[in-house]
């Protein structure tokens, strides 16, 4: 409860004026500055009490209580502490020498508590999937606008932490991020273990051997042991092939354990998605510079990432009988290469445009998003039933972002939907004390409630 009590101060949402217990007026002139390190919550405040004026700090609790349980009537940091806001005014509270530190107790509108309660239960999902309606287009497209800009830029400094991880080689660095982005989620990161733990130029010393680029990439994945399927030729082949590989470099595999196969149609097994990068390699198409001379073109990047599996790979879904002779697809459906546009190329030409100043790339690689179509998948689909529209992939961009990164995270105060659901569903006068009665406002019990529901 805290955090929202430094919310609703920080935003002025308590209103300019407020009350001690015994009447005094204490007008807020500036809020002061949000402090996140250690010492009281926000600095260089200035209010007036009973008409005369103080500057200093501001110590938010939700008891005032809190006050001698945290310690700081032993501690001189505090000393500057000019006013104590709290929910619970159990206790008057005194600075190191004994003198008593001006003192509102502010309570919530019980409206405002409900939705705030709403958009912070221990629930999974969209929390205000029923209150999207509310809120205005504007506020909603500036939001999501934002929020598209916030996921591009992530994916940008992931791939320039690999650049930087990796020697500076944008080679290896955009093989990184191309693995990671075939792994489509659920395997995202061995696939990034996997091309980090592989140097891309032994790969490219035996690519025009497709036989060998395989074995280095299962047997780095941990998916070759001589001993399982002893009568497949071709399973054998990768395993000598790797044993000698394995010795010439000093190569290391990751754990068989750490692919994942749940809720995972077979032509998406992690094998088929290594064969793939496997053809890539065997293209021999220079990943950083194919995206480079494709410019943003859609056309071309599909072209760029359609590899064919053929042979044994064509035929099966994975190692030894399982994979069975049936037909499955040799390519990657449009759909997957989009999906590769969208975590690979876009993020690339975002990061490469920073770091080569060719800020026209940069544009191409946004201006990509808003012609591919949204991504499919439940998450989308929720915020479609609340209402929003989604036309294309940079809109779906920052619906998956605003899930992952704020809906998830409980931060329904970072949010531009969870501020205006605040601020606008409180009757338009959230601290009005001229309204104050026990039917409009929340008691003691009711905040130390929201406490407990702000403290998970």
């Amino acid at each position: 409860m805290e955090l929202l009590y430094h919310y609703l101060w920080k935003h002025k949402m308590m209103g300019r004026e407020l009350r001690m217990s015994d009447g005094t007026l204490v007008n807020v002139l500036s809020v002061g500055r949000y402090n996140t390190d250690a010492g009281p919550d926000f600095s260089n405040a200035r209010i007036m009490v009973g008409g005369r004026e103080w500057i200093g700090n501001v110590e938010i609790h939700v008891k005032a209580s809190d006050w001698y349980a945290h310690g700081h009537d032993r501690d001189k940091a505090y000393d500057s502490v000019v006013l104590h806001v709290v929910a619970v005014n159990d206790t008057e509270v005194r600075r190191i020498d004994g003198s008593v530190i001006p003192q509102v107790e502010v309570l919530l509108p019980r409206n405002f508590y409900i939705t705030y309660s709403r958009l912070t239960a221990d629930m999974k999902g969209t929390r205000c999937q029923n209150m999207l309606h509310s809120i205005p287009p504007l506020v909603c497209t500036d939001w999501l606008e934002s929020l598209g800009m916030e996921r591009m830029q992530a994916k940008a400094s992931r791939l320039m932490d690999y650049y930087t991880q990796l020697n500076s080689d944008w080679e290896q660095a955009v093989f990184t991020l191309l693995a990671r982005g075939l792994g489509f989620g659920l395997n995202s990161l061995p696939f990034e273990m996997l091309a980090k733990n592989l140097p891309l130029k032994y790969l490219y010393h035996h690519a025009d051997d497709l036989l060998q680029t395989e074995a280095l990439l299962f047997g780095q994945a941990g998916l070759l042991d001589p001993g399982i399927y002893p009568y497949e030729d071709y399973y054998q082949a990768l395993c000598r092939e790797y044993m000698f590989l394995q010795r010439k470099y000093g190569l290391r595999p990751q754990r068989r354990e750490v692919w994942k196969y749940a809720r995972t149609r077979p032509q998406n097994f992690p094998h088929r998605r290594i064969a793939l990068l496997a053809a890539a390699v065997h293209k021999r198409e220079g990943f950083s510079s194919g995206l480079v001379e494709a410019g943003g073109d859609i056309d071309r990047l599909m072209e760029l990432f359609d590899w064919r599996l053929d042979g044994y790979w064509g035929t099966h879904c994975g190692f030894g009988p399982e994979g069975g002779e049936r037909v499955v697809p040799r390519t990657l459906s449009d759909a997957s290469k989009e999906l590769l546009i969208i975590n690979v190329a876009a993020p690339f030409y975002y990061a490469y445009a920073a770091m080569s100043g060719d800020l026209e790339l940069g544009e191409r690689g946004i201006n990509m998003l808003t012609r591919l179509r949204p991504e499919r998948n439940s998450i989308i689909s929720s915020w479609q039933v609340g209402g929003l529209k989604v036309p294309d992939a940079l809109r779906s961009q920052a619906l998956l972002h605003l899930r992952s990164e704020y809906c998830d995270r409980n931060r329904c105060l970072e949010c531009r939907f969870g501020h205006y659901l605040l601020r606008h569903r409180a009757d338009g006068h959230l601290f009005d004390y001229n309204r104050i009665s026990d039917n409009v406002f929340m008691d003691a019990d009711t905040a130390v409630r929201l406490d407990r529901i702000t403290s998970k």
